[in-house]
């Protein structure tokens, strides 16, 4: 059901008692956010244990590291183990739970596949909506798509306008200043020569550059070319690295009991990226949800939260993940499904703009 990480070693199994009363502190504490004690358990539907049965399985608990005593609380809180084994074990012996419906009509598949970064955004808004979580999707790597069509443009004498659309819907435009006034008829066969050589080429390709040289073509034409080079060149590099965030201003205003160091790293990851994008990447490997809890996280910063990913993409290729973050008390069962859900959604959503 999730990806444990691969130096944990397994957990041995709980007795079948223990394994009740630790669910249920995980689930009541999930639901409530309160330290859970025996008498939120004794008498419970399906609990026939005594009460000093469930405060011995509680302490027992307690000593194996599954949950821990907060303050001088009676009741009980579950801990990053705890979490581990409620997701690894138990939700396991569960049926698998279904993606909010919400995700599953989040896209129209009907519709034309040209602007897959909005729906990036319209899915991770509605991740974010249906979980309380924050929500994270990765964009495929700018080298996935290809050139769809370029525009050359010019918008005064001596300013022109190179616009780039890739096969995923991206545009890029560029601008461009020379010191005199430029032949508006170069404008015009510099679009027609740019599409004729590198429509169908995948961004990034060093066949591009080899395409935009041509020994036929006059001084004119190919010092005009050298200048317009880059905005096809560079478009890998100016892409790269791209995520999709939803419920961010939700998330904040949910979350505030998180602890506040944890709450800055993760707003400063999503600043910077590239941390949060390595961490991301270790899904793309995966075909199954990828799980992180409190400590298993490679960041101490983020002390007391969880990410949750799937990858989605094509067959036999992984383009990006759609992730959830939040506190370790979070409702695995649905986040995992909805990530789930969302990057089969997603994958199926690609189709046909990907081989």
């Amino acid at each position: 059901m999730s990806d444990a990480p691969a130096e944990q070693p397994g957990e041995d199994l709980l007795k079948p008692r223990q394994e009740v009363i630790l669910r249920t502190v995980v689930e009541e504490h999930i639901a409530s956010g309160v330290p859970v004690g025996s008498k939120n358990i004794a008498g419970r539907e399906g609990i026939d244990f005594a009460s000093s049965t469930v405060r011995y399985e509680l302490a027992r608990l307690e000593e194996l590291g599954y949950l821990n005593h907060p303050h001088t609380s009676a009741g009980r809180v579950p801990t990053d183990r705890g979490y581990r084994y409620y997701v690894d074990t138990l939700l396991t012996r569960d049926p698998p739970a279904q993606a909010p419906a919400l995700v599953e009509t989040a896209l129209d598949l009907t519709e034309m596949r040209r602007e897959v970064d909005a729906a990036l955004e319209r899915l991770a808004d509605v991740v974010a909506q249906v979980t309380n979580l924050l929500a994270i999707v990765t964009s495929p790597a700018p080298q996935a798509s290809s050139v769809r069509h370029v525009e050359v443009l010019q918008l005064q004498p001596q300013v022109v306008m190179v616009v780039v659309i890739t096969s995923t819907g991206a545009v890029t435009k560029r601008v461009f200043a020379f010191e005199s006034a430029v032949d508006p008829g170069l404008c015009e066969w510099a679009g027609a020569f740019l599409n004729d050589r590198i429509v169908g080429l995948t961004v990034g390709s060093r066949m591009i550059e080899d395409r935009l040289r041509d020994p036929s073509l006059s001084p004119k034409e190919r010092t005009f070319l050298q200048v317009l080079a880059p905005a096809i060149a560079e478009l890998a590099a100016g892409a790269a690295g791209s995520i999709v965030i939803g419920g961010q201003a939700r998330f904040l205003a949910e979350q505030r009991h998180l602890d506040l160091m944890a709450i800055d790293a993760l707003m400063e990851s999503l600043e910077e990226r590239y941390t949060l994008l390595a961490l991301l990447r270790g899904a793309l490997s995966r075909n199954q949800v990828y799980l992180r809890i409190g400590a298993e996280l490679p960041d101490q910063n983020f002390a007391g939260l969880s990410m949750v990913a799937a990858n989605y993409g094509v067959p036999r290729r992984n383009l990006g993940t759609v992730s959830l973050f939040g506190p370790t008390r979070m409702d695995y069962r649905l986040a995992m499904a909805t990530v789930r859900g969302a990057a089969q959604i997603l994958s199926r959503y690609v189709e046909g703009v990907y081989e």
